[in-house]
């Protein structure tokens, strides 16, 4: 099917004021306790249970030292733990502790409180509408890509 090309730039248009307002209110909320990276290695962490710095660098598509990085970041804030494959592997493996799953879940909150006061005087089935879009528009991209991000479905009827 091809796409009207005025409609493909206003969604392009759009899609980058997303991720501008997005990133720009991620870095700058108060009360935020974890960094950008910090937060989406927990996420992923949390939804696929432990994991090696391979299996991370691969997920996000990042260099190992970049991973390796992140990574150590946390476990100096006492947020991941690693321990033996208990597989029998040789890598090491990664998992969230209490501490960070807390903290993970504090932050969550308020990014979902400020999600809300955006979206507050939306009628329920135009939200519903538009989290199902883009769960489609992301699950499409990840697809393409061959990285699926797993996710619990259901969550948002």
């Amino acid at each position: 099917m091809t796409q009207d090309k005025r409609t493909l730039n206003d969604l392009e248009r759009e899609l980058s004021l997303f991720a501008r307002h997005y990133l720009a209110n991620r870095q700058v909320r108060a009360g935020q306790q974890l960094d950008r990276s910090g937060y989406l290695l927990l996420t992923r962490l949390e939804i696929s249970g432990a994991m090696s710095l391979k299996q991370l660098a691969e997920t996000f598509r990042l260099d190992i030292s970049t991973i390796n990085r992140q990574v150590g970041a946390l476990l100096k804030q006492g947020l991941v733990e690693r321990f033996p494959d208990p597989d029998g592997g040789l890598a090491r493996k990664f998992r969230p502790t209490e501490e960070g799953l807390r903290l993970l879940a504090a932050d969550r909150e308020r990014s979902r409180e400020g999600v809300e006061m955006v979206v507050s005087d939306w009628p329920q089935d135009e939200l519903a509408t538009f989290v199902t879009l883009l769960t489609r528009f992301n699950s499409d991209i990840e697809e393409l890509e061959g990285n699926p991000w797993p996710r619990e479905h259901g969550t948002h009827t």
